[in-house]
């Protein structure tokens, strides 16, 4: 990230501050229950309008790129990431509801652009999503670059 670009990197790691722990632990069970979905698993700018979605938005590839790149955002989602491939016989749907299911593959989607074919953000989408992308996520990925 060059010296003059601020991500705001914070909100982030502000929000998941106090949910964190729960985030990942009802991951690990196979069952999202409570709200967090906006900070844990981000998603591209303009997919949603609520001020929660407005307010976590990733504006650019940069931007997802930096928040990979940050010690604590980064190792967070990659492991919540590898909590949700370890869950076996479900679907993001059973795991997530709707429309969080939704939500993932966006997330996915946007990671998976900035990472190796390798990570688990490419698993998630081959394994819960038959390897399709967020088509959305990549138009506006494209909009922003």
């Amino acid at each position: 990230m060059p010296a003059d670009i601020d991500y705001n990197l914070m909100r982030f790691i502000d929000a998941q501050g106090g949910t964190y722990d729960k985030a990942l632990a009802e991951l690990q069970l196979g069952r999202k229950r409570s709200h967090w979905m906006w900070f844990v698993f981000p998603q591209i700018a303009g997919l949603g309008s609520s001020l929660m979605a407005e307010k976590y938005a990733i504006r650019s590839a940069e931007e997802a790129s930096a928040y990979l790149a940050d010690a604590i955002l980064g190792s967070r989602l990659l492991r919540c990431a590898e909590a949700v491939l370890a869950v076996k016989d479900r679907s993001a749907h059973d795991i997530f509801g709707s429309p969080d299911d939704l939500k993932l593959q966006s997330s996915m989607t946007l990671f998976a652009a900035v990472s190796d074919h390798g990570s688990p953000f490419h698993a998630i989408i081959d394994h819960f999503y038959q390897g399709n992308f967020d088509g959305r996520t990549i138009e506006l990925l494209d909009a922003a670059n």
